[in-house]
């Protein structure tokens, strides 16, 4: 028998789960007043943290112990170390496919093919295809997105626009994609059969992506006017002057690509892509490196340390043109460590509030206002987006709704297959549009945009989730079952 006996938990009230949200959301306010775009480098850390310590006293009091906190913190950590090392590693990537000229020649045919009054509308496109196939939003936007992104800054369009379409076409692919893990998990959670969940998300998603397609081509119509065929021009033999263009420089691509389809694992997939830009370097870019190495050692070990620092450090370039250098320029292990930060201290913060019972009580409170099946999948997504923004984890925002919702769906009579399209229609969309969920942190520190700026363009991550609460308001293609009281009762008689 232990000497010191441990507080009975004492079950969490709807003050206790408010306080700590009040916190992060004042002080992630105060963040973006205060710094701006520069938010996430650093100010809304200490504000998850803060909240964190908030949420940790709350279980404290109500009974915890600190090494349980502590404990769930750890395993919160530890459920983001996955994302981490591919992150890491896309960091690597992006650094080596500047310098082999991956990127630039994807700008450079990008520039002569498209035309900028369909910019927006085929850059969303185009990820959506992309994403299907390999069934990552992730991959896609370090890929396409970081090429549709250069292009759109030849073209004079606007990036924060494109960054949207890049967002859009990339989560409309994912989650309709077989390969993709969330498009797996949420079934999986909701008891439903994978095929027909694809087959019930058509619904809500095709015509979200068709609303978001017309005003993308809406708004390149009427983009206000694009670069110059000078500026263009200008681009091009920057280009030329600099790296090495041709289609063989795009076979990392193909590589990548290739493996995704063939469903290897994204870590090793992005690492042999990140280790085929740096052979494609070497290969094609000889004049480029030579005239960035420092020879004093020899010719070869200045390749080799040329290469290896582009891993680690990324890759930058001096063309004479700072619009230029800015958009050749990036990547490397080093760029991604304050997302890794971020996404810690957000998955501290979640893991507390699931541990102590807070984010539970949350969903108590909203089942008792959801009376009807309309208000019910309202709440499943307002829950999901909530867990989005207190989690800061989009497997977390699948998972936790799914499991709390799972037996109201099935009392009211609801299939599998709603509560899972409605778990993808509020968490997996909703997440890339939070700066420090692991998604949003993610795709800015590959685009390079804050999601509060691109938050607005992507249209299809803001127009599926409302449609999906449509659709549960007039019962369309809302499919059910006999409830779950009706079956014991009729398993009892």
């Amino acid at each position: 028998m232990n000497s010191i006996e441990e507080k009975p938990i004492k079950q969490a009230s709807f003050l206790d789960a408010l306080i700590p949200i009040t916190v992060l959301v004042c002080l992630l306010g105060a963040a973006v007043y205060l710094f701006g775009d520069n938010s996430s480098s650093g100010p809304n850390q200490i504000a998850l943290l803060f909240a964190t310590f908030t949420a940790a006293l709350i279980g404290l009091k109500n009974g915890y112990t600190w090494k349980k906190l502590e404990q769930a913190m750890i395993e919160g950590i530890t459920l983001s170390l996955g994302a981490i090392i591919i992150l890491l590693m896309v960091g690597a990537l992006i650094g080596t496919w500047l310098l082999s000229g991956t990127v630039p020649t994807l700008i450079y045919y990008g520039l002569q093919i498209i035309n900028p009054s369909w910019f927006y509308a085929a850059s969303c496109l185009i990820c959506g295809i992309v994403a299907m196939s390999i069934g990552s939003s992730w991959t896609t936007a370090a890929t396409i997105g970081v090429a549709l992104l250069g292009v759109a800054t030849g073209l004079g369009l606007e990036q924060v626009v494109t960054a949207g379409a890049v967002i859009s076409g990339a989560y409309f692919g994912d989650k309709l994609s077989p390969l993709s893990e969330t498009t797996n998990l949420a079934p999986a959670v909701a008891g439903a059969d994978l095929f027909e969940h694809i087959h019930h998300m058509l619904w809500t998603t095709v015509p979200s992506f068709i609303i978001a397609l017309i005003i993308f081509i809406f708004m390149g119509f009427n983009a206000g006017g694009s670069a110059e065929a000078g500026r263009i021009d200008e681009i091009v033999n920057l280009l030329e002057q600099n790296f090495n263009i041709g289609f063989e420089m795009l076979v990392p691509l193909v590589v990548l690509l290739f493996l995704a389809i063939r469903k290897m694992p994204a870590f090793p997939a992005i690492s042999i892509g990140a280790v085929l830009g740096a052979i494609w370097a070497m290969l094609f870019q000889s004049d480029l490196i030579n005239s960035q190495i420092d020879a004093s050692q020899g010719q070869a070990i200045g390749y080799f340390k040329l290469v290896w620092t582009t891993f680690f450090d990324g890759f930058s370039i001096d063309t004479g043109d700072e619009k230029m250098d800015a958009l050749l320029s990036g990547g490397g292990m080093a760029g991604m460590l304050t997302t890794t930060w971020l996404i810690m201290t957000a998955l501290m913060f979640g893991a507390i509030m699931e541990k102590t019972g807070l984010l539970d009580m949350f969903v108590k409170s909203i089942l008792k206002i959801a009376k009807s099946t309309g208000s019910l999948i309202t709440a499943t997504i307002a829950t999901c987006i909530g867990t989005n923004a207190v989690a800061a984890d989009q497997y977390i925002a699948i998972v936790v709704p799914g499991r709390m919702f799972k037996d109201e769906y099935e009392k009211r009579g609801l299939k599998p297959v709603n509560l899972s399209r409605t778990l993808e229609d509020g968490g997996t969309i909703t997440s890339p549009l939070i700066p420090w969920n692991t998604c949003g942190a993610y795709m800015q520190s590959v685009l390079l945009i804050n999601p509060f700026d691109y938050a607005m363009y992507a249209f299809f991550n803001l127009i599926n989730p409302f449609l999906a609460v449509v659709y549960a308001y007039f019962g369309i293609k809302i499919l059910r079952i006999t409830p779950k009281h009706l079956k014991q009762e009729a398993n009892a008689e």
